[in-house]
């Protein structure tokens, strides 16, 4: 065994100790995905969602920012996933999320609702503005040539927050918007 002063140890043990602190920097990044973000699409979870939409409510409750909700639900998706198979629903689903990130504000919070229905945080946007970030939304589905080989379409309710509003509330209306929307005929925005 060699003897040491504590000088030869000292740069394999700066090594180790750099490894070991990267390891537990990408260990905790990973942590925070598998707690914040869905599974399947990468997007951000129900939960996670929640949480940031207290905090925006608590701004719009203060009167600092207008604040509105989307609901956005794929249309004949079942039909869709019977006809090509949940595989191909799957790659839908992926490609989707990321045509509507692409066409979000850096600020809006994106998350998977469930199923093939997602909501949109949007801070900082009136009912007006929502409408034509919806839009683009919609519309920017035929730019994804996977979506246009397929034919996906959204339909989209939004609504704004207004005094003493909570998260079911904004959502129950969206959800309504929504229902309007896929009643009217489908790939189409309302807002209540």
């Amino acid at each position: 065994m060699r003897k040491s002063d504590g000088k030869a140890l000292a740069p394999d043990f700066k090594r180790h100790v750099n490894e070991v602190i990267e390891n537990l920097r990408t260990s905790l990044y990973e942590l925070h995905d598998a707690a914040t973000r869905d599974e399947k699409t990468g997007v951000y979870n129900h939960q996670f969602f929640k949480t940031v939409f207290g905090m925006e409510t608590e701004k719009a409750k203060e009167g600092k920012e207008k604040l509105c909700l989307a609901m956005i639900d794929i249309d004949f998706f079942k039909k869709f996933n019977d006809t090509y198979g949940h595989l191909v629903g799957d790659e839908i689903l992926i490609e989707l999320t990321k045509n509507l990130a692409m066409h979000l504000r850096k600020y809006d919070i994106l998350a998977r609702f469930g199923g093939e229905e997602f909501l949109v945080l949007l801070p900082e946007t009136t009912a007006h503005r929502a409408r034509q970030i919806a839009e683009r939304l919609r519309k920017g589905l035929w730019k994804n040539d996977k979506l246009k080989k397929y034919k996906v379409t959204i339909s989209i309710g939004v609504t704004e927050y207004k005094a003493r509003d909570n998260m079911e509330r904004m959502i129950k209306r969206a959800d309504k918007a929504l229902y309007i929307s896929k009643e009217n005929g489908r790939n189409r925005v309302t807002i209540l």
